[in-house]
């Protein structure tokens, strides 16, 4: 049975980091510490169908930052699809609720880059609206 148990710790705490950010004013620290988990050739699909890369992705966190207040990240269905020497695909669930009551649902596919530090950062990220 492969391990993937770095690969979900690391789904886990980027998105604690990213509910941190979005629910709360912070310090601008806050969000470049978040930024250093993502590849410089990171690539995103929204859920919109738009295109992200690591540029754009900062933008969108910047002017994020305190912007969903008592934001609520709920993780689950993590499921590995691929393990190899360099790094990770997986999937999982999040649902996402604010304090305005506004909630939203996806499916996310993930693909992670281990370096050669071990450091594990995200290098591809598709994210699907779920129907209510």
């Amino acid at each position: 049975m492969n391990d993937y148990r770095e690969y979900f710790d690391e789904v886990i705490e980027a998105h604690r980091q990213i509910e941190q950010w979005f629910a709360d004013p912070q310090p601008p620290a806050v969000v470049e510490n978040l930024l250093m988990r993502f590849s410089p050739q990171f690539s995103m699909i929204t859920p919109a169908g738009r295109v992200l890369d690591f540029e754009q992705l900062g933008e969108l966190f910047r002017k994020a930052g305190g912007a969903r207040l008592g934001l609520r990240i709920e993780l689950g269905e993590m499921h590995g699809i691929d393990l190899h020497e360099r790094g990770a695909t997986l999937s999982y669930r999040e649902l996402q609720t604010d304090a305005t009551g506004l909630q939203t649902d996806r499916r996310s596919t993930v693909v992670f880059e281990k370096l050669e530090s071990g450091q594990v950062v995200w290098r591809h990220l598709h994210e699907t609206f779920c129907p209510a």
